[in-house]
């Protein structure tokens, strides 16, 4: 089969698919054509009226006069009155359309596995929806509500010009083609075209995104100015682009509408001549030229059909990488959804990479007993927090199993797993809301009561009454109101509403001071308790009351046990401990 083969039939594939999201309003559709062709048919009868009203004005002016004025008075009302109808109810029609499109990307985005988010930037994929879906409804309501009516008018002239004169019509019709032909050689300049800024503009807020989000390393290091440049620089040469496309149109619009008026004008002396000779009205004439006039607009239509859909598979591209990419963590048909968790985790020889070639986790072996709390520590890379990522199932094992209640968790519901799970990040991540909501963020359902009860665990209800309007402040985006602990303590309050009976602390005090340090500590030392916890630290002073202490190095563990035991053995872990007190001792201490 050859590649333009299986992009057509690709290409239908996706059409199909997209019809789904027009098939609710499939009664809605069809009145909208209901009152195009009863508009259509109005407006061919348009030019017969005119037809009537210069033949009669010989003879009965003024009869002819208030029949011609008054019906096209008449026609012109009741067009008007349809086609507001009709534009109102194709406006639904694409909103909902917009809106399930909508609905179905943002729940695909949510589904998808963290590998796709970090291959795709937020910017590129924003950009993507908003021109994909865009795009497609545009190209899906110019189908449905352009082309029919389109149809129907172009039919009802042709069966009506060669009524009138059968030589006119041959000549208009010769012309009639060339449009079509115009549309047709400038459509693969257009689709490469529309391709081409996609993927621009998708780099360029990619970019935009990525330079907002990072404003305080971008000030820091003096680069605003550059930033600014290159993003000049960037939508600079989109624009180019759209500009030499704004010329290519032009010229094919002129041409096309050089077509029409060579059409008009030769229309023009043969019905002139024509008369002359007494073989036709003046009516005829007017009618055929209003018919002209009414029927390239029709055929340019028709032309611009293909022209339409050509772009529309640069939408359908768009949206059906977001819609149709794998995912290869989806629930297995037979999932179940866990309802509570005692606590007992095991890694049965587990493995894993990000990419094949390379292992980031080798032969893990961990059993944890419930309410036990265990520390993994080691050198940065070394796949302590990857470890976490997979008792989460943000990832799947390359190799072995880990098991939640001797249950193993890719036989549960993504979903009911993570229920069971609270993490506290080093990053404490906020969205632009109320601090209520912030800590009420995953426990929706919670009360202002036990909002305050988790505040005040986090040692946190103080400093959120001292703010302006209290539990109803909003904190900005990604917290910017809020110092560092504050945002901790909120983010720990936020673990401890949640409640939950598997607990994940990654870093959770390494970015504080020492002040805030012992507030969160404080805090935490509560929202342990009772609860399997993995503690994920560089800092060792806060690992120290672990029950257990796994040292990984190399995707490896190499040493487990208390800190006394670990100290007494001298190894890797009495190094770490070593190298991060000697600055704080006295030399004899040391």
């Amino acid at each position: 089969m050859s590649q333009r083969q299986k992009a057509g039939r690709n290409w239908s594939g996706q059409a199909r698919k997209a019809l789904v999201f027009i098939r609710p309003y499939r009664t809605s559709v069809a009145i909208i054509m209901g009152l195009t062709l009863a508009a259509s048919v109005l407006e061919a009868l348009e030019p017969l009226v005119m037809k009537y009203l210069f033949d009669k004005l010989g003879s009965g002016v003024e009869r002819a006069l208030i029949t011609g004025v008054g019906s096209l008075l008449l026609i012109g009302i009741v067009r008007e009155g349809i086609a507001g109808v009709s534009n109102w109810m194709a406006w639904k029609v694409r909103m909902g359309v917009n809106y399930g499109l909508l609905e179905a990307t943002v729940s695909r985005l949510h589904s998808l596995p963290l590998t796709y988010h970090r291959k795709e930037s937020v910017g590129s994929i924003m950009t993507k929806m908003d021109r994909g879906i865009n795009g497609l409804v545009g190209a899906l309501a110019e189908l449905a509500f352009n082309v029919f009516p389109g149809v129907v008018y172009l039919i009802l002239s042709l069966v009506v010009m060669f009524r009138l004169d059968w030589r006119l019509s041959l000549v208009v019709l010769f012309f009639a083609p060339l449009p079509a032909l115009i549309g047709m050689w400038a459509a693969t300049e257009q689709t490469r075209r529309e391709r081409t800024l996609m993927n621009r503009w998708s780099k360029i807020f990619s970019r935009l995104n990525e330079v907002l989000s990072g404003i305080v390393t971008v000030k820091c290091f003096v680069m605003e100015e550059s930033e600014k440049k290159r993003f000049l620089h960037d939508v600079r040469g989109a624009n180019d682009v759209v500009l030499r496309g704004v010329g290519t149109d032009t010229r094919v619009g002129a041409a096309k509408n050089l077509v029409t008026m060579l059409a008009r004008i030769i229309a023009i002396a043969l019905g002139g001549y024509l008369v002359f000779r007494g073989e036709i009205t003046v009516g005829t004439v007017v009618a055929f030229l209003g018919y002209v006039g009414g029927l390239f607009g029709p055929v340019q239509g028709l032309t611009g059909i293909y022209q339409t859909l050509r772009k529309a598979t640069v939408s359908l591209d768009t949206i059906f990488s977001i819609l149709d990419a794998h995912d290869h963590l989806s629930d297995a048909p037979d999932a179940r959804a866990i309802r509570a968790v005692r606590g007992e985790v095991v890694f049965d020889r587990v493995g894993f990479g990000y990419q094949k070639e390379k292992s980031i986790l080798k032969d893990i072996c961990i059993q944890v007993k419930p309410g036990e709390t265990v520390a993994l520590v080691g050198p940065s890379g070394a796949g302590k927090t990857t470890l976490m990522s997979l008792l989460q199932r943000l990832y799947d094992p390359s190799s072995g199993s880990i098991l939640v209640d001797g249950m193993d968790i890719r036989c549960l519901k993504q979903r009911s797993l993570r229920q069971q799970i609270g993490v506290v990040f080093q990053d404490a991540v906020l969205f632009n809301d109320t601090v209520r909501n912030n800590i009420a963020y995953g426990s929706p359902g919670a009360s202002q009561k036990e909002v305050e009860e988790a505040a005040r665990a986090a040692n946190a209800h103080e400093f959120i009454l001292r703010m302006p309007e209290g539990y109803d402040t909003v904190v900005g985006e990604r917290g910017g109101c809020l110092s560092a602990g504050e945002k901790q303590r909120i983010n720990i309050a936020r673990a401890l509403l949640k409640n939950p009976p598997l607990l994940i602390l990654d870093e959770a005090t390494s970015a504080l001071d020492a002040e805030s340090e012992a507030l969160v500590q404080e805090a935490l030392a509560r929202l342990v308790r009772g609860r399997t916890t993995f503690i994920i630290a560089h800092r060792l002073s806060t690992v120290v009351g672990a029950d257990r202490i796994l040292v990984l190095k190399d995707g490896r563990i190499i040493e487990s046990g208390t800190h006394n035991k670990l100290m007494a053995m001298g190894g890797y872990y009495a190094s770490l401990v070593q190298r991060q007190t000697c600055g704080l001792l006295l030399p004899e201490a040391a």
